[in-house]
């Protein structure tokens, strides 16, 4: 599943790299916090690798 935004492709990002442990969970916050919680690892990456070249910034963009 592809990332409808740019904030949206970022946000999985931070919450795939607090679930890999490579920043604390605790530094999270908003949807990325949220994302971390409810998502599996798989479901972050397709997330996160969506090239953001023709994305809008907000999905209401």
């Amino acid at each position: 599943m592809p990332a409808k935004s740019k904030a949206q492709q970022r946000a999985a990002g931070a919450a795939l790299a607090a679930k890999r442990g490579d920043v604390k969970k605790s530094s999270l916050k908003g949807a990325s916090r949220e994302m971390e919680k409810s998502m599996s690892e798989g479901e972050l990456e397709d997330l996160a690798e969506t090239k953001h070249k023709k994305l809008p910034e907000h999905k209401g963009d």
